[in-house]
């Protein structure tokens, strides 16, 4: 049996700290967030990445993980001995353990709450994955959107901005109801 070439690219992201390791291979159906060392204890793959004493997150989307390193490692330092790290890692299979949600979820909720999750899943997290990170929907009350920023949108100095002038603006376009949107801290 022919086996296929492990490609990694990277990319930057509006986040300094954090850097996007595309693989021309699906990895994980969803999303998987490791923020911390003790939560990638399910992850062997995640688990592995925090043995390096630089990283300092891991996030695993479709065909890219996403690593947040330390505030004082250079990426100059360190991209190839990641590159290299992740290229290993799929090619000898260590699993990736993600936490199980669906990837056409079943909304739940009112008319508006179900159509900001709708909005959300649709339009937002789309583009907030190709900036290596995830958005997650939490509640809505009162006219207030809450949702979660995962990967490289935790911690990202422009998160602020795109969730005020972008996904907020989009939010109060196609729901009217909606006068803010704030982000919970994982």
């Amino acid at each position: 049996m022919a086996t296929s070439t492990i490609n990694i690219y990277t990319e930057g992201t509006p986040n300094p700290a954090t850097m996007k390791f595309l693989v021309n291979k699906l990895l994980i159906n969803g999303s998987a967030d490791f923020p911390t060392k003790a939560s990638a204890e399910s992850s062997p793959f995640a688990k592995e990445l925090f043995k390096f004493n630089f990283v300092n997150g891991v996030f695993f989307a479709s065909n890219f993980v996403t690593i947040t390193k330390t505030e004082d490692t250079d990426w100059a330092d360190v991209e190839q001995i990641l590159k290299e790290f992740v290229k290993g890692a799929i090619e000898s299979e260590i699993a990736i353990k993600e936490t199980p949600h669906e990837e056409h979820p079943a909304f739940e909720g009112t008319e508006a709450e179900v159509k900001i999750q709708q909005i959300l899943h649709d339009y937002v997290r789309p583009a907030v994955e190709q900036d290596g990170g995830a958005i997650h929907y939490k509640s809505y009350k009162d006219g207030v959107v809450t949702v979660e920023l995962r990967g490289s949108c935790s911690g990202c100095p422009s998160s602020t901005i795109t969730l005020k002038s972008g996904i907020q603006n989009l939010l109060q376009r196609m729901v009217p109801e909606v006068t803010d949107v704030v982000a919970e801290a994982m």
